[in-house]
């Protein structure tokens, strides 16, 4: 072969190799900021994380900024404080039908169920007319959006003027249920954890409710939430943090001396709730996904955004492309 082809290849192969290297070191040089509320539970998975040098047998280097509240964090994530926060589907589809590139890689399916008192009157959706029922996130809480529109659909009630809407602060909300100054609850899954801990239990669940408005398979509720560019700038720091993600997530589905040492962050006041708090996590933690979850998905979209309106979607009317990220997908589930 000719000795200057040969020296040409050479060179390009090496040029090559150095850009390649070049682009590796620069993103073992990014350290992945990540949002996170104060005392949420989100940090209990990042806290095996760092246990358990997941992140670091990985190569990535990421730094935990606590923030005080849920609006706080998507403000943090807009203005580049963070680079990455737990929200849910909506926020990001709102974000992209207003031009900015947010989305999400689902964190979990976890969500507070209508609770009641073990001896509660209260036996169905239609025993709810004329009750006070406590309502987290005011009136376009997702859950009290869906649970509405079931009443409608399955028994003709429109529970925001047959019942007594009451909106407070998740742990007021709980205060409240337990002294009976408001009937049935409806709060995030960690709180209405507690109240089962104290013998509360579920009048309607999320699954029942999605499945009389035709959703009858599980959806990703909430996710781990970047903007598009950082996550293309970034390809392998974000496939890192997440295998890192889901193996913390294994370990806390199967391992009992995992939870034991997380105790101490739970803020559990009993094995009760310590028991609920973990158990609830663990029925929250995405397996896989359906085939179809995008179309499932869509139509709790389109629920929510024929009951909450404008004030909830903003300018998007059906689920926004890209609101799920295709960089990192969970295993699709088997069919039945």
């Amino acid at each position: 072969m000719n000795p200057r082809l040969l020296l040409g290849r050479f060179t390009g192969l090496l040029l090559i190799w150095w850009a390649f290297s070049c682009h590796a070191a620069a993103n073992s040089d990014v350290t992945l900021r990540v949002g996170v509320l104060q005392f949420g539970t989100v940090n209990w998975e990042l806290d095996v994380i760092k246990a358990r040098n997941l992140a670091q047998k990985r190569g990535l280097k990421f730094k935990v900024v606590p923030l005080a509240s849920g609006d706080a964090s998507t403000v943090a994530l807009q203005g580049g404080a963070v680079d990455m926060v737990v929200s849910d589907w909506i926020w990001v589809t709102r974000q992209r039908a207003e031009g900015n590139n947010f989305t999400l890689v689902p964190y979990s399916n976890a969500v507070g169920n209508l609770t009641v008192k073990g001896d509660s009157a209260i036996r169905g959706v239609p025993d709810l007319k004329g009750k006070r029922i406590g309502i987290s996130g005011g009136a376009s809480d997702k859950g009290w959006l869906l649970l509405r529109a079931y009443a409608i659909k399955k028994h003709g009630i429109d529970l925001s003027t047959s019942a007594r809407p009451v909106f407070a602060a998740p742990p007021l909300l709980n205060e409240l249920a337990l002294s009976g100054q408001v009937d049935a609850v409806l709060n995030v899954w960690h709180f209405d954890s507690r109240l089962e801990a104290k013998g509360m239990g579920p009048l309607i669940r999320l699954p029942e409710i999605l499945a009389g408005l035709g959703i009858d398979k599980p959806i990703p509720l909430v996710g781990w939430v970047f903007r598009e560019d950082f996550a293309a700038k970034n390809p392998d720091v974000m496939e890192k943090f997440f295998q890192a993600s889901m193996e913390a997530k294994s370990l806390m589905a199967t391992n009992d001396s995992e939870w034991e040492r997380l105790k101490p962050l739970m803020r559990a006041e009993d094995n009760a709730t310590f028991g609920a708090l973990r158990n609830g996590y663990r029925s929250g933690i995405p397996q896989c996904l359906e085939a179809d979850y995008l179309s499932n998905v869509g139509q709790v979209f389109k629920v929510l955004a024929e009951s909450g309106g404008e004030k909830l979607v903003g300018k998007s009317r059906t689920l926004s492309d890209g609101t799920f990220w295709s960089g990192f997908k969970l295993p699709v589930c088997p069919k039945n």
